[in-house]
């Protein structure tokens, strides 16, 4: 949930709320803006309103997915195995409502190039899926490049304070030669 903070007077303030964090509300315009730009360049390049609006769709749900990727990503590292049962089923709603609004938006997409006049096996069955393709794998790219770009713990850390030790006190053990070994 945003808030705006409005000071009216000395002794007043106004609080504005709205749904959602602003860097949310601006990264779903970049979306909106970047499938807008690639509908305009698209339909001066080719003048089809089929190649143009999957093009812009297309652009639209991929910067879509992306967000919804880093977003997953970031509500799944603030839980682990001692996060209260109420937060986690929290996060677990929101990621269910981040679900729903990609699936719609590539239902959505979809229904707008099956409308377009535009038909043939191509046109009514292939263009429809690639704004849902396009989203889904920037989902997935985003996940995958959020992951790799956080630097991860080292194995001393993940393992305990034990760890080291084991490793120095099998190197301290007598290994047998191979002669030793053949002998036995």
């Amino acid at each position: 949930m945003g808030q705006m903070t409005r000071q009216i007077g000395p002794n007043e303030t106004r609080y504005y709320w709205y749904p959602g964090d602003r860097k949310e509300w601006l990264r779903a315009f970049v979306a909106l803006l970047a499938g807008g730009a690639a509908l305009g360049v698209a339909y001066l390049l080719t003048r089809s309103w089929l190649v143009s609006t999957v093009m812009g769709l297309t652009a639209a749900s991929g910067v879509f997915g992306y967000n919804l990727g880093r977003r997953d990503l970031a509500a799944a590292e603030t839980l682990n195995a001692r996060t209260p049962r109420r937060e986690a089923a929290s996060a677990a709603g929101r990621a269910g409502w981040r679900g729903i609004a990609e699936g719609a938006a590539a239902a959505f997409a979809a229904l707008i190039v099956v409308h377009l006049p535009a038909t043939g096996f191509v046109a009514d069955w292939l263009l429809p899926l690639v704004p849902a393709v396009v989203g889904g794998l920037s989902r997935q790219a985003a996940l995958v490049t959020m992951r790799l770009s956080r630097q991860s713990e080292t194995a001393t850390q993940l393992a305990g304070p034990d760890a080291t030790r084991r490793v120095e006190d099998e190197e301290d053990q007598d290994v047998p030669s191979e002669e030793t070994t053949r002998t036995l």
